[in-house]
């Protein structure tokens, strides 16, 4: 049982299966059905895989635009720069709701 749960704990993302596997090679004689029995007794499981997040752009460089459904859903922002009369700058973030 212990060696189980150390494998379970070094091998983070492996099932009983495969635990039933390293057990084996390691000269245990030992049943997958047992080590499933232990498995679940001990409330070990194997972690969920987290969802990929999909990209924004294209490998052309474009961006895939999201499409409003409603007010405050999608807001576009960029800085617009200019210059005063006597030559200093100074920049405007400009923030547009796409609704």
């Amino acid at each position: 049982s212990e060696d189980i749960i150390a494998l379970a704990k070094q091998y983070g993302r492996y099932g009983y299966r495969r635990v039933t596997a390293l057990l084996c090679h390691r000269g245990w004689t030992v049943n997958h059905k047992r080590v499933e029995r232990i498995w679940r007794r001990e409330g070990l499981k194997v972690p969920q895989k987290q969802p990929k997040r999909g990209r924004l752009w294209l490998n052309d460089g474009s961006c895939i635009r999201l499409r409003p459904e409603y007010p405050g859903h999608v807001w576009a922002y960029d800085f617009v720069e200019g210059r005063t009369h006597d030559g200093r700058k100074f920049r405007i973030l400009t923030i547009i709701d796409e609704a």
